[in-house]
């Protein structure tokens, strides 16, 4: 099997599902079966996809060498305070993985190094970190590690002064983590048989007592996460489903003590809260879709006492805040764009923070000082490579720290960046943004590569990559389509592209498509689209319903069986995705959900060529979706276009770990599109 000059082609044997009186006869649910004959299917695919990929070693060699050469191997984070120390990460050439380091007091003392990701990783196919969280005195450090792919991570204690290991470690552990004030205390989450974090833990350091469970979340809609407000103050327990939140605080001088309940949860509310001396600041969707700002005294939580900071806004959404000891920064969404205003506590004074390109990316840094006059932000746009600035919260002056640096003597003037509005068939304007190299011509023979996702409320980020410079000098149009489904436009932008008006995410998809074509950007045999995860239900999804639009297709562990995947609720995660795609088990949602999932509506047509990719160990889209819907792809399509299924056996949700194997997969992805484009 591992020369084949055919495709593979999974042996049915079919499986009868039936709910709500419908029967459907699945051909290949066989592969959900970890065994032997379903391993060999795998690799006989990737054998395949290798085969048909051969001719390409060369052009994969080529743009894996451009990738790297633009990348500065040998550099460092810009180093952020911490009371009496400076951290940063910093990355060696040759080496795969961050090594994080501190110094004491000043950047020209000696350097401390923290933690080598590399020599923990030195015997692992995977590897990837989880929780790195320093004590409060800052003399030990936790870290958890994942070494499969499934997130499930196993939780360490390094004494930092003697180098040393404490000697427990707590396995199964997922990403959240928070250390009591008393450098001895900590509170870290457990998943169960689904993945669903949904346990809060209490242990001691050096303790033989063994650990205190606190908290358990037996509701499977929900999550559980840890947490500490930058003061310092409190340990933060939030609880939240897909459109509900519970959070409950406990002094962080006192962990031993009991967590107390902020607000009990009601349905539909979400909220989320931030510490400033007497008061809490309360982030709500109460009666406010696009989210309001409230405050309440620390002594008096009850939603009867909170008062109006920031009023609902129906054309701006407020998506957080971070409070310091004199400010406020206020995080919102406008336009389809983010924004930042600064509030001086003392006078009520806003000031905006200001943004020079018409489309790009703006996030809060490391800022875990509470007693501060200076702000951390990350900026990025199309062009502009990320960028990270500290903003003085008094003058509003800012200072550009460090710029990325591109290696080869990238020139940004070379590059232009447009945003475009396209109509969608109910009259919704869809943004999309875009990015190509100066002088192509606008006749339609441009080559352009789409892609979106479109779920969640996940806005899709407007930023720089250097490696997507290997397209843009090849003549690709790069474009990113802003669904609904994502809460670019607000939170209305989200509601209507879930539950029983999912369809438009994937009909704005195609409206956007439809418009760079019409616009002559670009003309249906030079169009590529991409997405993954939901983004690759979205892929699924357009080219059931289009596949005449698009010459090729990438989709990374795409979420396309659907319908059996949220019936079945021994799966990671199943029950709280319920609230976002519907309920099966209700008849209204079960047909609305079966007349779009890509797995079951695949028909006998001609498909675009297709790149499907997959990971054995994924806990968020098990490696059967993708490879079943290769399988019905292979027995229903009408045409020869080329259709690959690549598996990593070793990885999970995220790909290939370490900053050497993500280049040979991204690399691997261009020349699939490359090879089907070229004139």
């Amino acid at each position: 099997m591992n020369q084949l000059s055919t495709s593979p082609i999974a042996a049915k044997h079919p499986q009868e599902l039936e709910i709500h009186g419908d029967k459907r006869i699945d051909d290949y649910y066989w592969l959900r079966q970890q065994d032997p004959e379903v391993i060999d299917y795998l690799k006989a695919e990737n054998s395949y996809t290798e085969e048909r990929m051969q001719h390409t070693q060369q052009l994969q060699q080529s743009l894996y060498q451009e990738m790297l050469s633009r990348i500065k191997e040998t550099d460092l984070s810009v180093p952020y305070r911490l009371q009496d120390y400076y951290y940063y990460t910093r990355t060696e050439e040759g080496q795969a993985y961050p090594i994080f380091c501190r110094k004491y007091q000043s950047l020209d003392a000696a350097e401390e190094i923290l933690l080598d990701q590399n020599e923990l990783a030195a015997e692992a196919e995977f590897f990837s970190l989880g929780v790195i969280s320093i004590s409060p005195n800052q003399q030990i450090l936790a870290y958890s590690v994942d070494t499969t792919g499934a997130e499930q991570y196993t939780l360490y204690f390094l004494n930092l002064a003697t180098r040393e290991l404490y000697s427990e470690t707590i396995a199964d552990t997922y990403y959240s983590f928070a250390w009591g004030n008393d450098n001895q205390t900590t509170f870290y989450t457990k998943i169960d048989a689904a993945n669903r974090p949904y346990q809060l833990w209490r242990h001691t350091l050096g303790s033989n007592s063994g650990d205190d469970l606190v908290y358990q979340e037996d509701n499977e809609a929900y999550y559980l996460s840890v947490g500490k407000t930058r003061s310092r103050a409190y340990i933060l327990l939030d609880l939240g489903s897909k459109v509900t939140s519970e959070v409950y605080y406990l002094d962080a001088n006192q962990p031993n003590g009991e967590f107390q309940l902020f607000q009990p949860r009601q349905t539909g509310i979400e909220y989320s809260i931030e510490h400033h001396s007497d008061r809490f600041y309360i982030v709500t969707n109460e009666s406010a879709i696009n989210f309001k700002l409230m405050m309440t005294p620390v002594e008096a939580t009850d939603q009867t006492n909170w008062q109006i900071v920031i009023p609902h806004r129906e054309e701006v959404m407020l998506e957080g805040i971070d409070a310091f000891a004199d400010y406020l920064v206020i995080y919102e969404r406008q336009g389809g764009l983010p924004t930042g205003r600064i509030q001086t506590l003392a006078t009520g004074e806003i000031r905006e923070i200001t943004f020079p390109e018409p489309t790009y990316s703006f996030d809060g840094g490391n800022n875990p000082e509470f007693e501060t006059t200076k702000f951390r932000f990350g900026y990025s746009s199309l062009i502009t490579p990320s960028s990270v600035f500290d903003y003085d919260l008094a003058t509003g002056s800012r200072e550009l720290k460090k710029e990325t640096e591109v290696l080869g003597g990238y020139d940004h003037n070379l590059y232009a960046s447009e945003r475009l509005i396209a109509v969608a068939r109910d009259g919704t304007e869809v943004p999309i943004s875009l990015v190509y190299k100066k002088g192509i011509n606008r006749d339609g023979s441009n080559p352009l590569w789409l892609t979106g996702y479109g779920s969640y409320g996940y806005s899709y980020p407007i930023s720089f990559s250097s490696v997507r410079l290997s397209l843009l000098d090849r003549g690709l149009i790069y474009a990113i389509a802003h669904i609904r489904g994502g809460e670019e436009m607000g939170r209305r932008w989200y509601e209507d592209g879930k539950f029983l008006r999912k369809k438009n995410t994937f009909t704005d998809f195609i409206a956007c498509a439809e418009h760079l074509i019409a616009e002559k950007w670009t003309k249906s045999d030079r169009l590529v689209i991409s997405g993954g995860s939901a983004g690759g239900l979205l892929m699924g999804a357009v080219v059931n319903l289009r596949p005449d639009l698009f010459k090729a297709v990438v989709a990374d562990v795409p979420f396309v069986d659907v319908l059996t995947t949220i019936l079945d609720t021994s799966l990671p995660l199943t029950v709280l995705e319920w609230e976002e795609w519907g309920n099966p088990n209700d008849p209204e949602y079960y047909e609305y959900i079966k007349s779009y999932s890509p797995y079951d509506n695949v028909v006998s047509q001609d498909y675009p060529a297709m790149l499907i990719t997959a990971g054995l160990n994924d806990p968020r889209v098990k490696y059967w979706e993708p490879a079943k819907w290769t399988a019905k792809l292979r027995e229903l399509k009408t045409d020869d276009n080329l259709l690959l299924l690549k598996t990593n056996m070793s990885a999970g949700h995220g790909g290939a770990s370490g900053r050497y194997e993500y280049l040979k997969e991204i690399a691997f992805e261009y020349a699939f599109v490359l090879d089907l484009i070229k004139h």
